[in-house]
């Protein structure tokens, strides 16, 4: 800039002052995408049925169970409801990726999916598990992220949750240093006290493994109403991000514990309940510009039994992961073998029916050529962003979306203001 302002350089000098601490809180509590890649789904699988084939074995039933009802293009489009030229488009990906990578975020479960068990046989599983996530995590074809979900903070449960953890990190680090894609879940939060708690957990975890300080980090489930309003009628959530210190990854909704804590009917307890909306609505602002990524929850009918439903198990999930794309909820539970063709079915065509529009109007904001929409930059970083999650979970590839937008990754990834990983 040349020349000096009317009103004169002691007013530019008094908004810095007055500014300036702000913009160093803006900076520090929303850093923005975090410029890694986010899975589409966590597996949650109980901590007893766990073992060094279980991926395999996952991938395996999911082709099973697609070579049985939907051998075909045809016949998956028929019986999850997609549309017949979408499912054509992705039917080739959906089975390579079943066996490439059934699955890509996987959580050894040893909280309601593992119940109460004696103590003396979860200590036995919490150390095989992390023995075994260790060499899963090293292993070329395992899920990209892979982590254990110990009981919650809660009174009843608390000293029997750190000991879980402590046994599984003991375990996995008796294998060697701390894998990459390493996650912690911590369940049903009901206060920012036990996110700082779990602050605490994870700093004197590291001094005991001589693990690197902050390397830790941890996701919150959001199944409790005080996670979302607390009794102060502040925001759970948002003063949970703030008090996790930077190790908070992900906020994760909890379908069945948040509804049947809302008084939700057992019948009508779904993700697209209101009451779920609303939920993740609150959580989808408070994460917003900090990083922390979204999960939705999962839903509890799996196809399994006679032809019928297992296709009404099929198009109700399917529905469900494309309604969760629709609304910015990037990533969801699944809970059995079977989720996984719609899952891929769903997010794949998602991705590859925007790509078209998407591609092109991203060509048009960098040309600066009518495209027959006026972007400004937000949306050019949501298009961008949206195209990079397609390359990630092999919804679309490099070539065609250089062809269509004229854009590298490393273009795309600029305009999408990913972080440096």
């Amino acid at each position: 800039m040349t020349g000096e302002l009317r009103s004169g350089a002691a007013l530019l000098a008094e908004l810095d002052a007055r500014l300036g601490s702000w913009d160093a809180e803006l900076a520090a509590r929303y850093p923005g995408d975090p410029g890694t890649r986010q899975p589409v789904h966590t597996v949650y699988v109980p901590a007893d049925r766990f073992d060094p084939n279980t991926v395999g074995e996952w991938g395996a039933q999911a082709r099973q169970l697609l070579a049985e009802h939907a051998p075909d293009s045809g016949s998956l489009a028929a019986a999850a409801g997609v549309g017949t030229d979408l499912v054509e488009a992705v039917y080739a990906r959906v089975v390579a990726k079943l066996h490439r990578e059934p699955v890509e975020d996987l959580r050894v479960d040893f909280e309601d999916g593992y119940g109460t068990r004696s103590d003396d046989e979860e200590d036995t599983a919490a150390a095989t598990a992390g023995a075994t996530l260790a060499l899963m995590l090293a292993a070329g074809d395992s899920p990209f992220s892979a982590g254990v979900r110990f009981k919650s903070l809660e009174a009843g449960t608390r000293r029997r949750g750190v000991r879980t953890l402590e046994l599984v990190l003991g375990g996995l680090l008796a294998e060697g240093p701390l894998p990459d894609g390493f996650v912690l879940t911590l369940p049903k939060v009901t206060s920012p006290a036990q996110v700082a708690a779990m602050v605490g957990i994870c700093e004197r975890l590291e001094q005991v493994f001589g693990l690197p300080s902050g390397v830790l980090r941890f996701e919150i489930q959001v199944e409790t109403p005080q996670a979302v309003i607390g009794p102060d009628g502040a925001v759970g959530v948002s003063r949970m991000i703030d008090v996790a210190a930077g190790r908070c990854t992900a906020l994760h909704y909890g379908t069945y514990d948040y509804s049947a804590a809302c008084g939700v009917a057992a019948a009508y307890q779904s993700m697209e309940h209101p009451a779920a909306d609303y939920a993740k609505a609150v959580m989808q602002v408070a994460a917003a510009g900090t990083g922390v990524r979204l999960s939705d929850g999962s839903t509890n009918v799996v196809p399994v039994g006679d032809a019928d439903h297992v296709r009404a198990a099929w198009r109700l999930h399917a529905r469900l992961v494309r309604r969760s794309l629709e609304r910015g909820y990037y990533q969801g539970w699944d809970l059995h073998p079977g989720h996984l063709p719609t899952r891929y079915l769903a997010t794949y065509a998602f991705f590859r029916d925007a790509l078209p529009q998407s591609a092109a109007r991203l060509r048009g904001y960098v040309e600066r050529v009518d495209s027959g929409v006026i972007d400004e930059p937000a949306t050019a970083m949501a298009l961008a962003g949206a195209i990079v999650r397609g390359l990630d979970c092999g919804a679309v590839d490099e070539a065609e979306v250089a062809e269509l937008a004229g854009l590298n990754r490393g273009a795309l990834e600029l305009l999408a203001r990913r972080r440096p990983g």
